[in-house]
């Protein structure tokens, strides 16, 4: 922990030099003094991958030639690594709040060690809503920024996300975005991620104890649409996987 004193100074004049001492700004100077190695450890795992990224950026363009550029599919797919790493952190902190507050300070470390789940045990998805027969053409979605506002999330990003981890969401590739954004559902997002739900899911929500007096609840934000059976299919896919998937559960 940083120390902070007041220094005097003997002169002419009384002179007194004051440290910071807020914590604030005493974790930001630790951060300001790391943030370097930090850089260069997530630069040498990008360089770690790069190979990957740079064969499969290739073989695009020699499948589709025209005016794919693999340079800037090599930047989309990075761009799209650190969002699911951010999401990935954003959850760790909401369990990290979540356990400080129902724990306490006193017993924080030793509560949230002691029912710390396995990493290797799988978290399970089930019931009706993990059913991936429930998605079909007839199926409606909404982009996950959409059901944010709609849930008087505001401009929280990804909250949703965190507080609702129940809930089924796919991550929208290249082709489905390109697919959106040419129907007009979303803007181009270049390599930002972009996440759909289940319209359904939502409303239920907002059916719930939670949200259903909410003042901040706006539905008409939704703005619901079909998509095609080929994107359908993969969202079964997605479903399927993430029913099963190990999740490391911080």
């Amino acid at each position: 922990m940083i120390k902070h004193r007041q220094v005097h100074r003997r002169g002419r004049r009384s002179q007194m030099t004051v440290s910071y001492t807020d914590p604030v700004i005493s974790m930001d100077l630790l951060r300001t003094v790391l943030q370097p190695s930090f850089n260069e450890d997530i630069r040498a795992v990008f360089r770690k991958y790069m190979k990957f990224f740079e064969k499969a950026a290739s073989n695009v363009k020699e499948n589709v030639g025209g005016d794919v550029q693999p340079d800037q599919l090599i930047r989309d797919t990075c761009r799209n690594c650190l969002e699911h790493v951010k999401l990935d952190i954003y959850i760790y902190i909401y369990i990290y709040n979540m356990h400080a507050t129902f724990c306490g300070k006193s017993t924080y470390k030793l509560n949230v060690w002691k029912s710390k789940p396995k990493v290797s045990e799988p978290i399970r998805r089930e019931g009706p809503k993990w059913d991936p027969s429930r998605l079909t053409e007839n199926s409606t979605f909404v982009l996950g920024s959409r059901a944010n506002k709609a849930l008087g999330m505001g401009g929280t990003r990804g909250r949703i996300y965190i507080k609702h981890a129940e809930l089924f969401k796919y991550a929208a590739d290249a082709q489905d975005k390109h697919w959106l954004s040419e129907r007009q559902h979303m803007r181009a997002t270049g390599g930002k991620m972009a996440y759909l739900l289940i319209e359904e899911d939502i409303l239920d929500l907002a059916r719930s104890e939670d949200y259903k007096d909410c003042p901040e609840l706006k539905l008409d934000e939704l703005k619901p649409f079909l998509v095609p059976l080929w994107m359908v299919e993969k969202m079964q896919k997605a479903m399927e996987a993430q029913k099963t998937e190990n999740e490391l559960v911080m």
